[in-house]
Formats: structure tokens, sequence, C-alpha cells
């Protein structure tokens, strides 16, 4: 039944019958056929059938909705029973926001000396991504914003304050200031994170309180793209304070922190709230609510 279960997931989330078996890693009609025995063992239809997935019926929702979490207990009771024979050991799946993964090994390293027989998977999403794919058992935890959008029913842990910083080249109109403000930033040539980014959300919220509207002359998902264009010198970004860092520091860029008002957003841990945790999870938990609490961080 669990194996069934699982492959009905796999169905819902991909949308497509060959999709959905390449991730389970059956062939097409092994998982067919699972997914009609499921309806015969349930005694409901779970799927629209045409010449091709159309989406499942209402009563697919209900058992999607079980399945979820009947899967997710059977992976934690595995999990728990695998950590009291032999430690923790397994896959962490970690979806961490573009703007979070210069701090991420600042996490993850001292999680792993501590259990040796871990791997920890990070996979770059947006946060919309992230809380998608922890309700869909794809992601164990993620790494987002906590006090910008809604994050629903998840355990949180803090880890650090977002501050922004203007990022451009050494002989930028700005390059020599203390600071700038975000008006004055509107005006520059931008190259800024995909609409689709909780980031450019925030930093779009900002410039409009500053009475700015800008269309960036380039955009991307990759922050590895903005720098690209910021060292060509014709473009600036706004990136986090550590991001910015990782750049500003060997002279190469010039990190030039914005104002009026230095704004700030919160980035922590979400992951599911079981009671209690798995002991991945809760190991987990535990690392990042010993890192948000440290004063050099």
């Amino acid at each position: 039944m669990i194996d069934k279960l699982e492959m009905f997931i796999a169905l819902a989330r991909e949308r497509h019958f060959g999709r959905a078996a390449e991730a389970c890693r059956v062939t097409q009609p092994s998982l067919s056929g699972a997914i009609r025995q499921l309806e015969d063992q349930l005694g409901v239809q779970l799927v629209f059938r045409g010449s091709r997935f159309q989406g499942l019926t209402p009563e697919g929702q209900r058992v999607h909705d079980w399945a979820l979490k009947i899967v997710g207990d059977m992976r934690a009771m595995k999990d728990e029973m695998r950590s009291a024979r032999a430690g923790l050991s397994g896959n962490l799946r970690l979806g961490v926001i573009p703007t979070a993964l210069p701090m991420i090994a600042d996490v993850t390293e001292p999680f792993l000396a501590h259990h040796p027989n871990m791997r920890v998977s990070v996979l770059s999403r947006t946060s919309a991504e992230i809380l998608a794919g922890i309700e869909s058992l794809e992601l164990d935890a993620g790494i987002t914003y906590l006090d910008n959008e809604p994050l629903g029913r998840v355990a949180q842990v803090p880890l650090y304050t977002e501050f922004y910083r203007l990022l451009c080249a050494p002989g930028s109109r700005h390059a020599g200031r203390g600071q700038v403000t975000w008006a004055e930033v509107a005006q520059e040539p931008l190259c800024l994170l995909t609409a689709d980014m909780q980031n450019r959300r925030i930093i779009n919220q900002h410039l409009a309180e500053a009475g700015a509207e800008v269309t960036p002359g380039v955009t991307s998902n990759s922050t590895i793209a903005l720098i690209a264009h910021v060292l060509s010198g014709r473009w600036v970004s706004i990136v986090p304070m550590r991001l910015a860092a990782m750049f500003a520091d060997g002279g190469r860029l010039r990190s030039i922190p914005i104002v009026e008002p230095e704004a700030e957003h919160l980035i922590g841990l979400i992951a599911p709230r079981r009671d209690p945790q798995t002991p991945v999870l809760a190991a987990f938990l535990a690392e990042a609510a010993r890192y948000g609490t440290r004063k050099d961080r």
C-alpha cells in the first residue's frame, strides 16, 4: 500500500504518467497498474483519465492529503528506527532561497561534523518552491524568509537578519559613498533577481516606498549571474549584505549600505511541524538554533 501511495503522490506532483514513473524508477505500465490497484482497494476513482493525465478527482484530492500524511509518517518511523539502531544516517534534502546560500555551510558543516553518516543535498529554490516541496515531501526542510509572506503550519527557527547593499564596481558613480538611499539606487542601471523570487518582491516593495518603480536591464534567478553583470562594470545590483561581503571583501566590488530605510528581514529554517520530530530533523533544528543564538553570526 505504501509503495502505491508514493506512486500516487508522484503522479499528483508530476501531473504526467511518464514523468511520475521515471521519478519512482518504475515503468509507466507498472505505475498505471499500481494506481488502478489503489483505486480498487479504496473503491473510488482517483484520477481523471483520457489520452493523458487530466487531474485528480475530488476523491483523489482527499486521498492525496491522506497519502502525504501516511507516507510522511512512515518515512519518519523508518528514520527513527534507523537512528535508534545505528545513529543518524541518510540524506537531508534542504531547499534554500538563493540569497541565503552564502551562509548555508555555517549550519551544514557542524551538523555533518556531529553526524558523519548523514549527507545533505542543498537545492536552490524560491520561497514558494520550498513550501511546496516540504508539503509534497520532496524537501525535508528549507531556509527562507520568516517575516514577509505567510508560511502556514511549519516549525520555524530564526537564523539571522538580512540587510541590503548596493553592489557596484569600483568605478561606479556611488562607489565612494558611505551609504545611498533607495531613491538613489532606483536611478542606477540595475540587474535584479526575477519576479518569482521573494527577495525581488521585497526590493520592489522598498523601491515603491521610496516612490520609485524600476525596470531592471537584466534579471536572473541566479545570484551568480547578477554578480557577473556587476563585475562587468555596466550594472549594479541590490543584494543581501552576506552575499555582497563575499565579493566586496577582496576589493573587486563595492558594498554600500542602502538607507531611508535600512530595511531588514528575518531569515530562518522551516520544517514540517511534527510531534515528535524525526531524529534527523530534530538534530538539524537544534543545529540551526545554536547558529541563531551565536553572537558572531
